[in-house]
């Protein structure tokens, strides 16, 4: 075994299928969500994982006395370091788990968190996984507190050197909480004077938003020939990342890409990471990208809308969704998803991958951000030199042709376009 190898922590997933909780997801794609999540950290080894059916939560152990017991079995043969639950595990449970099974126990929350700080590249994304760290280690005082110790990536959940079990201490994280916030506000303050230099180019934001792996970095790259980490696999994307496009035949415009979002994000994360998703709030365009090969396609996309809703998106800013992945689906499928997107104004079919339904997306974002363009023939006298130079400034007219009178002069733009040009 290399050294590499010995680093990695062992990790069994269990996703809890509650009978009782009327938000339950199907349990085979919500544990293959649960497994994607633990893969996406690099120092874990998933070696194993089951959906475990209750017909509602034990208060104290999460599951019954037997299942319990059967688990124990199973993480001793295997010699398991980590239990990852995919659901909420109050503090009392885990720390009655980790009693029974003599490992780590970490849930959905916590495990979503060791993600987002393994990944979190820029200051302010690092300050805001601090923070969102901090309130969740508060309401757990029977966890040990060794994030601000760690030699590596991560906040120390799933252990790693140096490892101390020091008891979190609620004066000692608020003070912690207090002096992040300071440094968090220079930060933002510093990104706001980007932003707002940004503001005195007047180039219109299109946002990427999507489900998490749903191919918003693929879609980005392929846009804008930038080298933005894309890979199979869950939050691959974490700090906001920002690139001017020319499009075809319309203006030029910043695509923003942006985390992915999740089912059950914790409300902590929601809140650290509003900064981050800024760029939506702001944006002209948003673009929803799905992964429409996926079998919960449609619940994801009720899970982005909602935190789009909660974010505070205006309804009038026009959202285009764009049903990525069409290369996985087969062909009876792919005819009936043409077909509907066919009978919508605001949907889009393409492949990232492959590069196909792009241009039409392109022209799509483009009418969406200044109108249909339409072609026109103008005629004007020779003493309507004003209006003829704003023609020429703006880049409206196709070819000009003299007149006895004046001038013919096709152009092509906007309804917008039009209007204006009455006021010149």
């Amino acid at each position: 075994m290399n050294e590499t190898q010995e680093e990695l922590t062992r990790a069994l997933v269990l996703h809890p299928d509650i009978r009782s909780d009327g938000q339950r997801r199907a349990a085979g794609p919500a544990y293959e969500e649960a497994v994607a999540l633990a893969a996406a950290l690099p120092h874990l080894e998933v070696v194993g994982g089951t959906v475990v059916r209750l017909p509602r939560p034990h208060p104290g152990m999460l599951f019954g006395s037997g299942k319990i017991q059967e688990l124990a079995e199973w993480i001793k043969r295997d010699e398991i370091a980590l239990v990852l639950i995919d659901g909420p595990v109050s503090p009392i449970q885990q720390r009655n788990l980790e009693k029974e099974w003599k490992c780590k126990v970490l849930d959905r929350t916590g495990l979503i968190l060791e993600i987002f700080s393994d990944r979190a590249a820029t200051r302010e994304g690092v300050l805001q996984v601090e923070m969102a760290a901090l309130s969740y280690q508060r309401t757990r005082l029977v966890r040990a507190w060794t994030h601000l110790e760690r030699q590596r990536g991560g906040l120390g959940f799933v252990g790693g050197p140096g490892e101390t079990q020091i008891e979190a201490d609620r004066r000692a994280i608020d003070d912690q909480l207090v002096r992040l916030r300071r440094q968090l506000d220079k930060v933002v303050k510093t990104r706001n004077l980007h932003r707002a230099a940004r503001a005195k180019v007047p180039f219109p934001i299109v946002a990427l938003v999507g489900y998490t792996n749903a191919g918003k970095s693929t879609l980005f790259n392929r846009l804008t020939g930038a080298d933005v980490m894309a890979k199979d696999m869950l939050f691959a994307t974490l700090d906001p990342t920002m690139r001017s496009v020319k499009l075809p035949d319309g203006p030029e415009i910043i695509l923003s890409d942006t985390v992915g979002f999740i089912s059950d994000l914790p409300t902590e994360l929601v809140a650290a990471f509003r900064a981050t998703l800024e760029e939506v709030l702001a944006a002209q365009v948003i673009l929803h990208v799905r992964d429409i090969s996926h079998a919960e396609s449609a619940l994801q996309a009720a899970d982005v809308r909602d935190i789009l809703e909660s974010l505070g998106t205006s309804k009038e800013v026009p959202m285009i969704e764009v049903w990525n992945k069409i290369d996985r689906v087969d062909e009876e499928r792919r005819e009936t998803l043409m077909n509907q997107a066919a009978r919508s104004d605001n949907t889009m079919v393409l492949s990232a991958v492959t590069g196909e339904g792009l241009d039409e997306l392109l022209a799509t974002v483009s009418e969406a951000l200044e109108g249909a363009r339409v072609e026109e023939t103008l005629e004007l006298g020779f003493s309507d030199g004003k209006k003829r130079a704003w023609l020429f400034k703006k880049g409206f007219v196709l070819e000009e042709r003299q007149t006895e009178t004046g001038f013919e002069i096709d152009v092509r733009w906007t309804q917008k376009d039009s209007n204006q040009y009455k006021d010149v």
